[in-house]
């Protein structure tokens, strides 16, 4: 299952394929692509046809530029992980600065490895947090200074309860 964000567009598409076909938002579309070269390809659509191109890609942040008919078009990809990660509501660990931590999931906070006043760089562990019996370290999603720290050792948590503030 992916989604597709178009940039004309506030409307998101839920794109997924099940025994060779496609469908977005649960309807199967019936489309003839044909690839024309390494970044082209040629699409019949509902009696239309289209040329598209595919004019640039950023792996990192799943984005795309598309030349359809000669209209730009940008495209913004979520995989089913991006869609899980964001469903647990830890979503956007992309971003350098660093706004709050809120527990992935509810659980039992084992122990915090910051203090209020420390610098934490993308990656470093800032608490451990025990659910469905397993220890799950949190690490900083990207740079920042810690502000207050809202629980403390041995707090249960609920999903999406905030628990450190940068």
């Amino acid at each position: 299952m992916y989604e597709i964000k178009f940039s004309q567009s506030e409307k998101e598409y839920r794109l997924s394929t099940k025994d060779g076909s496609i469908f977005i938002d649960d309807k199967q579309v019936d489309w003839d692509i044909s690839k024309t070269d390494q970044q082209s390809f040629h699409i019949i659509y509902n009696d239309q046809t289209f040329n598209a191109h595919l004019v640039e890609i950023d792996y990192e942040s799943k984005t795309f530029k598309l030349q359809l008919n000669g209209k730009i078009i940008e495209l913004e990809l979520k995989d089913k992980m991006d869609l899980l990660l964001e469903e647990m509501g830890i979503s956007d660990l992309d971003q350098n600065q660093m706004n709050d931590v809120k527990a992935p999931m509810p659980g039992l906070i084992i122990d915090i490895m910051v203090s209020p006043g420390d610098e934490v760089k993308k990656g470093d562990p800032l608490l451990i947090l025990e659910a469905m019996k397993m220890e799950n370290v949190i690490k900083a999603a990207g740079d920042g200074t810690i502000a207050e720290i809202k629980a403390k050792k041995g707090d249960s948590v609920e999903k999406n309860q905030l628990i450190i503030q940068f």
